[in-house]
């Protein structure tokens, strides 16, 4: 399977588990309401986010982040596919990487697309600090992070053999 078509793959099962739960949400919990899950640690919500990630520019006053973070989704989008093109050999955790970021800036684009704001609904918390709600896409864009970090370290590692 070349790079391509995994990372195609990666972003497909990304966007799909990110809608899927998203439509869920807006299904089951009304918004700016949710329910606890593990009491004292993680609730799940319906919080509707106009902002980035962990709420940045989340403001009614600003009516230019929508087409802006729309056109970042793009040109992300655009800029993985010459990263893969230039991904050595069959680099598994960059290819996934790769696949898992476009897949969450595809998913949160979709919201912004469809709703004018993204569907957070994961809230972790401890006592009463709560992490700023998330979503599958964000969840993916950290992991998808992660794998491209990894990644570099394991080449790195292998060119000082």
């Amino acid at each position: 399977m070349n790079r391509y078509t995994l990372a195609t793959i990666w972003a497909a099962a990304t966007v799909a588990l990110d809608q899927i739960t998203k439509l869920w949400v807006l299904n089951t919990i009304e918004p700016w309401t949710g329910f606890k899950v593990i009491p004292g640690f993680f609730n799940l919500v319906h919080v509707l986010n106009k902002g980035a990630a962990w709420g940045f520019l989340d403001d009614e006053n600003i009516d230019w982040q929508r087409p802006m973070f729309i056109a970042i989704s793009v040109v992300a989008v655009f800029a993985i596919g010459y990263m893969l093109k230039s991904t050595k050999g069959k680099d598994t955790w960059m290819i996934a990487g790769l696949g898992m970021i476009a897949g969450g800036a595809i998913g949160n684009a979709i919201d912004r697309i469809w709703l004018g704001s993204v569907i957070d609904f994961l809230d972790v918390y401890v006592g009463t600090y709560h992490w700023p709600a998330f979503n599958i896409a964000d969840s993916a864009l950290t992991v998808g992070a992660g794998c491209i970090i990894l990644s570099m370290l394991l080449q790195r590692n292998s060119e000082q053999d």
